[in-house]
């Protein structure tokens, strides 16, 4: 049986440890997301779904526990492998797009497969492609301020997949849109995540939303809990 993507064993992270005012955010989280598998990630506002995903992400660091992607413990290395681990294996999407103004929808999807060593033909051809797979590639040409904040997110999404990430994080990716066009970008990213054969963990408070993802965990008082999508 091949390692799961991603590996949490008892992961626990504190804020201002040691003080009167310490807040144990997350208490001995332990959570596989296996290859392919597409996990929703519900918790109520304050409860630590962003401080998890960043330690997932390799963006931030647990108190103790282990964090390990396809198989290989990143906890404890140089902030130089951790950085290289990340930019290999792992794609973000938050709740706002965080789009380059300057540039345009193509050539935010371009830019991170140049960092990456890909070439410009490559890379424009692999944005094309991912833009056309969620209906924005008419789109390509503009700048994040001319899109829809639909197709701003569309535009987001194919960006944190141009590297081919083995895993995709993604934070309230459809909490910033109304409830229809939450639906329909909702439906893109399942879209490119089942396509692509990729493994997500997708925090949302919409239960709509998760219950068509494969699976369920519940974060609440820093401990998690599971139950089917």
């Amino acid at each position: 049986m091949s390692d799961p993507v991603l590996a949490l064993s008892d992961i626990t992270k504190t804020y201002n440890k040691g003080a009167p005012n310490a807040v144990d955010v997350l208490r001995g989280i332990t959570l596989d997301v296996t290859a392919g598998e597409v996990v929703a990630l519900v918790a109520p506002s304050g409860a630590g779904k962003s401080t998890l995903l960043h330690i997932a992400g390799l963006l931030d660091t647990p108190d103790t526990g282990t964090v390990a992607l396809s198989g290989q413990n990143l906890t404890g290395q140089s902030d130089r492998r951790r950085t290289l681990a990340r930019r290999a294996d792992v794609g973000f999407i938050y709740q706002f797009h965080h789009l380059l103004p300057e540039f345009s929808a193509l050539e935010n999807i371009v830019l991170p497969q140049l960092s990456a060593g890909v070439s410009k033909t490559d890379a424009e051809a692999r944005a094309t492609a991912l833009l056309d797979q969620v209906g924005v590639a008419h789109r390509a040409d503009h700048r994040p301020a001319e899109l829809s904040g639909g197709e701003q997110q569309r535009v987001a999404f194919c960006r944190a997949l141009a590297n081919a990430p083995k895993l995709l994080l993604a934070d309230e990716p459809t909490g910033n849109l109304d409830p229809t066009t939450s639906d329909q970008v909702f439906g893109a990213l399942m879209t490119l995540v089942r396509d692509t054969g990729l493994s997500a963990l997708i925090a949302t408070h919409n239960l709509e939303l998760a219950n068509r993802m494969d699976r369920i965990v519940r974060l609440d008082a820093g401990r998690l809990s599971t139950g089917p999508a």
